[in-house]
């Protein structure tokens, strides 16, 4: 098991009524189980786009356009200042394509991670003011460079910031501070990416007419930059992207289209391949130092150059990736030797890492242990720190309470960085894990799995059905990929695939057979073995092989099937904790008159003085032995609990234990007005 626990939403009634009102029978399940269940609005999710909110409502965005139309008109040279990461990169990228469409001369700059740092920087601005730039445009970065805009100024350039990170008290005095973040911004959306603020500014240099061609021309980048930024797809952000996956497919930059080419990524273009396959290539060159090759892959305008330097970031993406492998070796080790109190929000730190790495590392840690991770890369006396966060804990608020430790911190509340003393290393681990503490609350994050809903057997998983999950992307935060369940499959066949890292599985499901991967797993790491009974999560794709499409099942987690008295228990807890159940669930737990009347018939004859005392499990297959009948443990369950509730019986249970005291009632009852009954035939009525 990857994860400790599953936790299952559920569709409930809400699914035939978007059946009913034509949306595809998996994407009704997932989208009632995610809550929505009014047709209307699902189709409106489905098939149109969300609009876009006018780029003039961002606080400031007016003075940043005026000032590049100005510089525009005057023929000055404008220098776009980015990040080195791929929200950054694709910013610089398509600000600068815009800006020189539209005629103006523009110097695009990526500080080198390894040597500048993240930021704004003295030794940057002198270069770029004697280049002859008259303006900086900053995207993706800036929002806390309050020194540096003063010192740019000082030096006679004027400074725009385009940021998307949050804000401290002190803004920068530049001459516009574009942040949706700003406490006085009263733009609608405040999840857009870098990439996001720097399309934005693009349209409102454009004009309210060029909205859309804006769009149509720099989709593609700013799809890329939103996705691997691992912002909210949500809003205006889910248009940008969908627009975004449809402009990639034709693509007009050969640098692109050489990364699609390079990376085997040309057919089927979507939110996982820009996440998992373009996004790390273009990363691998600023977190290894060479920021530069991705800036020019993306402005390139050459066929031919564009092929070198997609090889060039593919060399540097297994570079990283060896590095990342021995890196996280190390802090496995790290984190055993961390005591409990040390484990609410790790802070792990080396004199040897590679500072554009560790933030890779940092994610897959989190994940690993359900907790905010924090590395630090040490080099005499200072340590510069990445940090990643988990079960929405607010990374910039664990920062800010930790601000007199730091030497400078910035980011978001999924990451961020930092720079420390060495000295001040013991004190920022035990404060940032007592405020994580906090936050966590009582009950802290688990590693757990949200499922959307259990498949009853592999009849929905066509390929027509699994096409149709297309209609709910592009995936991200707030709108993750569908996982389904399937229980009790039986492996029939288990192959090591990809030189030993992935894992193929051969799954009997109900009689039929489908075939399903597990990435990055072993049978052995997975301890399990052929003919085992497994229980699994997935999200199904269709796989093309030499021309053969198949439905596949990519494996989120598996786990030994539960028993059927297992199953049954699990149901009862759930109904029992005002949990929805599916329509099929409801009825298994449905008692008929004829099991009502066989219970009573047994309390009644077998009490003594009006008591009966025995475990659950024994009651029911001695009812069903007295009556001749199956056992049914789960609605003998229910029964016992109606007759508690309408005052026939009163029970006391314990953890495996019931003592029944059968209450003497004149009159006939109602059964079917008990509560748990009305829950029951309502559910049982859903997918009808």
């Amino acid at each position: 098991m990857r994860y400790r626990q599953w936790n299952e939403l559920c569709p409930g009634e809400g699914e035939r009524r978007l059946r009913e009102g034509g949306i595809p029978p998996l994407c009704a399940k997932v989208l009632a189980a995610r809550g929505m269940t009014d047709p209307e609005e699902a189709r409106r999710f489905l098939y149109e786009e969300e609009p876009l909110h006018d780029p003039l409502l961002m606080r400031d965005m007016d003075k940043a356009a005026q000032r590049l139309r100005r510089a525009i008109e005057a023929g000055e040279t404008v220098a776009v200042y980015g990040d080195y990461d791929v929200d950054g990169i694709t910013a610089a990228s398509l600000l600068t394509l815009f800006l020189r469409r539209e005629g103006c001369r523009v110097l695009p700059y990526i500080p080198n991670r390894l040597e500048e740092g993240y930021g704004l920087n003295r030794g940057a601005v002198e270069r770029l003011r004697d280049q002859g730039a008259r303006v900086i445009v900053t995207v993706d970065c800036g929002i806390t460079a309050v020194e540096e805009t003063r010192y740019a100024e000082s030096l006679g350039l004027e400074v725009v910031i385009t940021d998307h990170h949050e804000c401290k008290d002190t803004l920068p005095g530049a001459l516009a501070v574009v942040d949706p973040h700003r406490s006085d911004c009263p733009y609608p959306f405040k999840h857009l990416a870098g990439v996001g603020v720097a399309l934005k500014l693009c349209m409102a240099v454009a004009g309210p007419e060029r909205t859309h061609e804006v769009l149509d021309t720099y989709a593609d980048l700013a799809a890329l930059g939103t996705v691997a930024d691992v912002m909210m797809l949500a809003d205006e952000n889910r248009t940008i992207v969908r627009r975004g996956l449809s402009a990639l497919s034709d693509t007009k930059l050969p640098g692109l289209r050489a990364l699609l080419r390079e990376a085997g990524a040309e057919k089927g273009i979507s939110s996982t391949s820009l996440g998992y396959i373009l996004a790390p290539r273009i990363n691998a060159a600023g977190r290894m130092g060479c920021s530069q090759v991705a800036l020019e892959l993306l402005l390139t305008q050459d066929p031919v150059r564009a092929e070198e330097l997609s090889h060039e970031l593919c060399r540097l993406n297994r570079e990283r990736q060896e590095l990342e492998h021995e890196i996280f070796s190390q802090c496995d080790n790290l984190v055993n030797e961390l005591s409990a109190d040390q484990r609410d929000a790790l802070v792990l730190a080396g004199d040897s890492w590679h500072q554009g790495v560790v933030g890779i590392v940092a994610s897959r840690l989190s994940e690993k242990y359900a907790a905010p991770t924090f590395m630090i890369c040490l080099q005499d006396g200072k340590g510069k720190g990445s940090c990643r966060s988990y079960g929405g804990i607010n990374l910039f608020h664990l920062l800010e309470g930790c601000a007199d430790l730091l030497e400078s911190y910035g980011g978001h509340e999924l990451a961020a960085g930092f720079t420390i003393l060495e000295e001040n290393l013991e004190e920022f681990r035990t404060r940032v894990n007592s405020l994580a503490q906090t936050l966590r609350g009582e009950n802290p994050p688990d590693a757990s799995l949200t499922v959307d809903c259990t498949l009853a057997d592999a009849a929905l998983l066509t390929q027509g059905e699994v096409d149709s999950l297309s209609l709910l992307e592009p995936y991200g935060v707030g709108n993750p990929k569908p996982v389904f369940r399937l229980g009790r499959c039986a492996l029939a066949g288990l192959t090591q695939v990809g030189g030993g890292k992935h894992l193929k599985l051969r799954l009997d499901v109900g009689g039929g057979a489908m075939d399903a991967i597990f990435f990055s797993a072993t049978a052995r790491e997975l301890e399990v073995a052929n003919a085992d009974r497994v229980d699994v999560c997935f999200y199904p794709v269709v796989n093309e092989y030499r021309g053969w499409k198949t439905v596949q099942l990519q494996l989120c987690d598996i786990r030994p099937a539960q028993t059927r008295a297992q199953a049954e228990e699990e149901l009862f807890r759930r109904l029992m904790a005002g949990e929805d159940l599916t329509a099929e669930e409801a009825r298994s737990l449905l008692p008929t008159r004829q099991e009502f009347a066989n219970l009573w018939r047994y309390l009644h004859s077998h009490g003594k003085d009006g008591y009966i005392e025995d475990t659950a499990q024994r009651l029911a297959r001695s009812v069903a032995r007295t009556c001749g009948l199956r056992e049914v443990f789960m609605r003998t369950q229910v029964c016992l609990a109606v007759f508690h509730d309408r005052g026939l019986i009163r029970m006391e249970q314990t953890a495996d234990h019931l003592r029944i005291h059968v209450l003497e009632r004149e009159g006939k009852v109602d059964l079917e007005q008990a509560a748990l009954m009305v829950r029951l035939h309502h559910m049982a009525a859903g997918d009808q």
